[in-house]
């Protein structure tokens, strides 16, 4: 195989994230989930590091959703009929979707939490 520069490489991996967003749904809702914990944040002046933690876990929910896009397309590349281990190669895809998500909710729930239930109380 033959070495590609840097920027060629760079480029491939944009062309990879504007695939993402083109086709699949569930981006664009994660990134509507992202600027909703945006502004939470603004309004509840959260600390620098947990916009830090906040941003690793919405780049890894990302992340994800593109490693995910990537393990359907050669699961439906080598196998186009219905098989078993194509089903369990996409469902176990898409339950590392599911337990990246949970993850986000526990952290979101931790940094919010005690903000909005301080909000809740007066």
């Amino acid at each position: 195989m033959k070495s590609r520069s840097r920027w060629h490489s760079f480029t491939c991996a944009v062309h990879g994230m504007v695939y993402t967003l083109r086709t699949q749904r569930n981006t664009w809702i994660e990134l509507a989930a992202a600027a909703v914990v945006v502004v939470a944040g603004i309004w509840l002046h959260i600390e620098p590091l947990e916009w830090a933690v906040l941003g690793l876990t919405v780049c890894v929910i990302l992340a994800l959703e593109a490693v995910n896009s990537a393990i359907e397309a050669v699961v439906d590349l080598v196998s186009p009929d219905y098989h078993e281990l194509a089903r369990i190669a996409k469902d176990a895809a898409a339950g590392a979707m599911l337990f990246a998500v949970i993850g986000s909710l526990i952290v979101a729930a931790a940094i919010f939490g005690p903000r909005v239930w301080a909000l809740v109380i007066g």
